[in-house]
């Protein structure tokens, strides 16, 4: 049984590789990225889907509905027709994987911070976290910027890296391709406010259904690779207290595998969020964030190791049945 038409099991763990290997040596594209191009279109469907101002509450519902249809059912379908096109269906699904995950861009937006604070520099510190989080970033002391960017490594290593990875073991290109653009559009969308309230709740919802399990193996991992004892513990006595379900388990496990303390008050909009905490021991600091980035490293490299033994395995399993 094959995954996705052209993709066997031991091509997976192959093309993962390729596609890590693709952020390693480029990075993100700095011009013409995808997920920017499906910005202008969100917004353009936005713009036909979106309505006159009176519409109804049920109305304004349906219409965020129709707008996600449009967009992820029809760009899933051609990422599909694309992934089955022989040879060039593994090169199409390995540049799809490259363009939705990104270590590199994550690991260099944090390590300008930790530079920045380790040479005294909150000011910088504070331009350079803003471009990681959305709270205000213009009165964190050194600690509140540690916590953010802390926070802000770990909950990306799930929806920038680990998800994306799950989905491309589940579904190829087209399970990427739904995760990655629900998840920009929960982005765009998502928000708990008069224009996106109504309009938003099927992004932000999907956005929920297609990260559960990927959170949950995303804070497993962290919990595996780092202070095991701690991160379960948090993970299991702090994760329902957070607002997000998928975000709760990831950061609770993470801050616990840490052995750092996380959460607490941020600013968002210029209202003030009293936040459960998050994990145990210290205080963040500089270091910690060095130390965020390595463990979401040491996360990706098991996640490849497992899906390659996991492909071999059934590859053995199938070639002597």
């Amino acid at each position: 049984m094959q995954i996705a038409p052209h993709l066997d099991y031991c091509s997976i763990p192959l093309m993962m590789l390729a596609a890590a290997l693709l952020d390693r040596v480029l990075g993100e594209p700095r011009r013409f990225h995808p997920l920017a191009g499906f910005g202008w279109l969100a917004q353009r469907i936005e713009a036909l889907c979106y309505g006159p101002e009176q519409a109804s509450s049920a109305g304004r519902y349906l219409r965020g509905i129709t707008a996600v249809g449009l967009l992820l059912i029809a760009l899933a379908a051609i990422a599909g027709l694309l992934q089955g096109l022989a040879i060039f269906g593994a090169l199409f699904s390995t540049v799809v994987l490259y363009f939705a995950i990104a270590p590199r861009s994550l690991r260099e937006h944090a390590e300008r911070v930790a530079r920045a604070l380790s040479a005294d520099d909150l000011p910088a510190a504070r331009r350079t976290v803003s471009m990681m989080v959305s709270r205000d970033t213009a009165q964190l002391d050194e600690e509140g910027v540690a916590r953010a960017a802390v926070e802000s490594v770990l909950e990306n290593g799930n929806d920038a890296i680990f998800a994306a990875l799950f989905w491309f073991v589940v579904a190829g290109a087209p399970g990427v391709v739904l995760y990655r653009l629900s998840n920009t559009l929960d982005a765009m969308w998502g928000y708990r406010n008069t224009r996106y309230n109504e309009f938003g709740w099927a992004a932000a919802r999907l956005d929920d259904v297609l990260n559960f399990i990927p959170a949950r193996l995303t804070a497993l991992s962290y919990a595996l690779v780092g202070h095991t004892h701690s991160a379960l513990r948090c993970w299991w006595q702090q994760a329902p207290a957070w607002e997000s379900p998928n975000a709760g388990p990831v950061m609770a496990a993470g801050a616990g595998a840490l052995q750092v303390r996380l959460g607490g008050v941020a600013i968002y909009h210029g209202e003030t969020s009293q936040r459960p905490l998050l994990g145990c021991g210290m205080a963040v600091s500089a270091v910690d964030i060095t130390r965020a980035i390595r463990l979401v490293h040491r996360t990706l490299y098991a996640w490849l190791i497992v899906v390659t033994l996991g492909a071999l395995s059934i590859h053995g399993w199938q070639h002597y049945a």
